[in-house]
């Protein structure tokens, strides 16, 4: 006849479970004497710090899951603002450009940014932002040819209000208030240019808001670490107060542009304070143009978004004046400024710059 059986567990499986049970009794039984002792010094009862150690292994609990929601919040950002940033554009010549540096500066203005540092690619006016420009007439022929005429029309067309403030409770003055950001919002400013140094190409550039002082704008052009400059540059600070403030296209890339000066030995410490301390000056507006592994490539720098990095590539499908049109292919964003050796590892890493530059017209020509 069929038996049905049930399996017997083995000797050694018993014998370890048993060893498994003396074994956490053994921890249990050290604890509760900890526990006694910990009472004891104390004064209080057992239950008490049975409670009090519940309690703590709680709190501890919540403040792990708390740092662990903070990072997320403050990861979150940061990702974002970066992947934000993939609806810019490469403007195509000078009039988008300043369209795009207009934005940006009064996004920064309104977040309370009063001091801003911008730098436009130099472009004639006419000519695109892909064309390579040459200066044989130096600085002096930057300013006369693109940096003044690009400034003045940037000035023209930024609107840098000041906030409202607390105001009087007359209806006459708020009144006259509200007129001042009416006439700011729809008439032009007067903008003027005054020359600092003719050699240097330098400039100061004012725009007077139509509706009254509290919006004007001023610009200086072309300024370098020329110690000059640092007290022009802390002057006209004061003098703003809380209006806006541009470098435009200043001379120098970091602090340490401002090498070692017999006739100006503190210069690099002046330079520091008047320019760098308390985030001063932060590039609002960059378009930088230049080349990596033989592409032409452009950063852009948009206020409030990262770097955004771009190389051009024919489009073969498409032709004007009997050339072919290129179009800006976005490789990713930088938190930093890019390098020119992070746009090659990016152009390596794209399948349609898997052949150099000079590779792809090769191939159109045969």
């Amino acid at each position: 006849d069929f038996v049905h059986t049930t399996p017997m567990a083995s000797s050694s499986s018993l014998k370890a479970s048993d060893v498994d049970e003396e074994e956490a009794q053994r921890l249990m039984d050290q604890v509760a004497k900890i526990r006694a002792q910990i009472a004891a010094l104390e004064g209080k009862s057992i239950d008490e710090v049975e409670t009090e150690a519940t309690q703590r292994k709680e709190e501890e609990k919540t403040r792990l899951e708390n740092e662990q929601q903070k990072k997320k919040i403050v990861q979150l950002p940061s990702s974002t603002n970066r992947d934000d940033g993939r609806f810019l554009y490469v403007p195509c010549d000078a009039d988008e450009q300043t369209r795009q540096a207009t934005a940006a500066v009064e996004r920064a203005f309104k977040d309370g940014i009063t001091r801003q540092t911008v730098r436009l690619a130099l472009v004639r006016e006419g000519k695109s932002t892909m064309e390579d420009e040459e200066w044989p007439g130096g600085a002096r022929e930057m300013y006369r040819e693109a940096g003044r005429p690009l400034t003045e029309e940037l000035l023209r067309m930024v609107r840098a209000q000041p906030p409202m403030k607390e105001l009087s409770t007359d209806e006459a003055d708020q009144k006259e208030t509200e007129n001042e950001r009416q006439l700011n919002k729809m008439l032009p400013p007067d903008v003027k240019a005054e020359d600092i140094w003719d050699f240097d190409g330098s400039a100061l550039i004012t725009a007077k808001a139509a509706g009254g002082p509290s919006a004007d704008v001023c610009a200086m052009v072309f300024p370098n670490t020329d110690v000059k400059y640092l007290n022009d540059i802390q002057s006209m600070d004061e003098q703003m107060k809380e209006r806006l403030f541009l470098l435009v296209n200043p001379f120098w890339r970091n602090v340490d542009s401002w090498g070692f000066n017999i006739l100006a030995p503190n210069a690099k410490k002046r330079a520091q304070e008047v320019v760098f301390d308390d985030d001063k000056f932060i590039e609002t507006y960059v378009m930088l143009r230049f080349s990596a592994r033989g592409e032409r490539c452009v950063a852009l720098k948009v206020y409030p978004y990262d770097w955004q990095l771009y190389a051009y590539l024919e489009d073969d499908s498409r032709s004007y004046g009997g050339n072919i049109v290129e179009e800006a292919v976005r490789l990713g964003a930088s938190k930093d400024e890019p390098t020119s050796a992070q746009f090659t590892d990016l152009l390596n890493e794209r399948p349609e710059f898997k052949m150099s530059r000079n590779m792809r017209q090769i191939n159109r020509m045969m």
